[in-house]
C-alpha cells in the first residue's frame, strides 16, 4: 500500500481519499476538482476525474451534506402512487429539482394526516433544502412541524389566499362548476354527482356542481352519491348500476374522477344504456384511456406537470433566496368536451 493512500472503508464503498491516492493529490483537491471549481488547473481536474471514473467512486451526498452544511434533498408529499395524477406531478418534479442537484425524497400519506405527520416527524429532522405537499388539509401538529422547521415549503394542487404562503394549484371548485355548467347547456336537468375518496379537492369539486344547481334552482341532494372507498373502474361501474336503478330519471352524471366515469361508461355499455342520449357521462382529471372510451369521455383537463414544475421553480427560488416572498400561482384547466356528453 502507498504510503498516500489510506485504507478503503471496511464497506468496501471507494472513498475521496481513494481517488486523492490514485491521482497523487490531496483529498481537498479532489473535492474542487470534482464540484468543477475554476481554480483546479485544468489538467489536474482531469486526472482526478479519470481516477474517479477508473475507481468507479461515487460522491456521499450524506458526507457532502454534512460538509457544506446545506441537504440536497427535497421531501414530496403525496396522497397515492397508484393516481395516475400524482405520477404526472411526481414526475414534473423530478425533471425540474433533479437537473438542479437536488433530490426528491417521496413520502406517501395514503390520504392520512396521522401517516403525513409521521413522515414529517421522521424526515424533517434530517434537515431537508425544502418541502413539497399536497394542498392544505392536514392536523395542526402537522402545521406547527412545517411552520417551526424553517423548511421553505410549497403547496401544490390548491390554492390560498393567506399571506406568507407559497402554493401552485388551481380552483378545484371552479372547475368543478365548469363541467355542471356544461351538462346545464347541453339541456340536462337531473344531473347527480359520484365521487369516491372523498378528499378535499373531491368535496371542493362538490361544491362547484352544488353552487351551479342551486344557481339554476335544480340542486337535489338525493342526486349525490359519495363513497368513502378509493376511486376505481370498478366502484365507477358500480355506482352507474346503484344510480341508474335507484333513480332512473337521472339524465346526467358527473364522475369526480375519470377512473370512476370510465368504469360507469362501461356499465353502461354493458346494460345497453345510450351514452349521453339517455345519460351524459362526464369525468375529471383526463386521465389515459378517457379519449379512448365508448364513447370518448368529456372531462376536465387539469394541469397537474405544469402544477408540478411551477411548485418545483417556486421551490428553487425559495431555498436560494432569489424569490423574496412566497407567491400564490394559480394555473388554468381545461374543459374537453367529447361524446360522451
Amino acid at each position: 500500500m502507498t504510503a498516500n493512500r489510506r485504507p478503503r472503508r471496511s464497506s468496501g464503498r471507494i472513498t475521496l481519499n481513494d481517488v486523492a491516492g490514485a491521482a497523487g493529490v490531496s483529498p481537498i483537491t479532489v473535492s474542487r476538482a470534482l464540484r468543477g471549481e475554476r481554480t483546479v488547473d485544468p489538467a489536474l481536474a482531469e486526472r482526478v476525474r479519470e481516477a474517479a471514473d477508473r475507481l468507479g467512486y461515487v460522491p456521499d451526498p450524506a458526507a457532502r451534506a454534512l460538509a457544506s452544511q446545506r441537504s440536497t434533498q427535497v421531501l414530496v408529499l403525496v396522497p397515492l402512487l397508484s393516481n395516475a395524477l400524482f405520477v404526472d406531478l411526481l414526475e414534473a418534479v423530478h425533471r425540474t429539482l433533479f437537473p438542479k442537484g437536488f433530490q426528491p425524497l417521496i413520502g406517501v400519506t395514503h390520504y392520512d394526516s396521522a401517516e403525513e405527520e409521521l413522515l414529517l416527524r421522521t424526515y424533517l429532522p434530517h434537515r431537508p433544502a425544502g418541502l413539497l405537499v399536497t394542498g392544505f388539509d392536514r392536523s395542526e401538529a402537522a402545521r406547527q412541524l412545517i411552520v417551526h422547521s424553517g423548511v421553505p415549503c410549497v403547496h401544490l394542487m390548491e390554492t390560498s389566499a393567506a399571506p406568507g404562503v407559497a402554493c401552485v394549484g388551481f380552483s378545484q371548485q371552479d372547475a368543478g362548476a365548469t363541467i355542471t355548467r356544461h351538462l346545464l347547456e347541453r339541456g340536462r336537468k337531473r344531473i347527480a354527482f359520484c365521487a369516491a375518496q372523498l378528499d378535499p379537492r373531491v368535496l371542493q369539486r362538490a361544491e362547484g356542481y352544488r353552487r351551479t344547481l342551486r344557481e339554476a334552482g335544480l340542486y337535489d341532494p338525493r342526486l349525490e352519491l359519495l363513497s368513502p372507498e378509493r376511486s376505481s373502474i370498478a366502484l365507477g361501474a358500480r355506482l352507474f348500476e346503484d344510480l341508474v336503478q335507484r333513480m332512473p330519471y337521472v339524465d346526467a352524471i358527473f364522475f369526480c374522477n375519470d377512473d370512476i366515469a370510465q368504469g360507469g361508461l362501461l356499465a353502461a355499455n354493458r346494460m345497453r344504456i345510450d351514452v349521453p342520449g339517455r345519460i351524459a357521462v362526464a369525468g375529471f382529471n383526463d386521465l389515459a384511456g378517457s379519449a379512448q372510451m365508448v364513447p370518448p369521455l368529456t372531462t376536465i383537463r387539469t394541469p397537474r406537470s405544469e402544477v408540478g414544475r411551477a411548485g418545483a421553480d417556486m421551490l428553487l427560488g425559495l431555498m436560494r433566496g432569489t424569490l423574496a416572498q412566497p407567491q400564490c400561482v394559480q394555473l388554468d384547466y381545461e374543459l374537453i368536451v367529447r361524446e360522451s356528453t
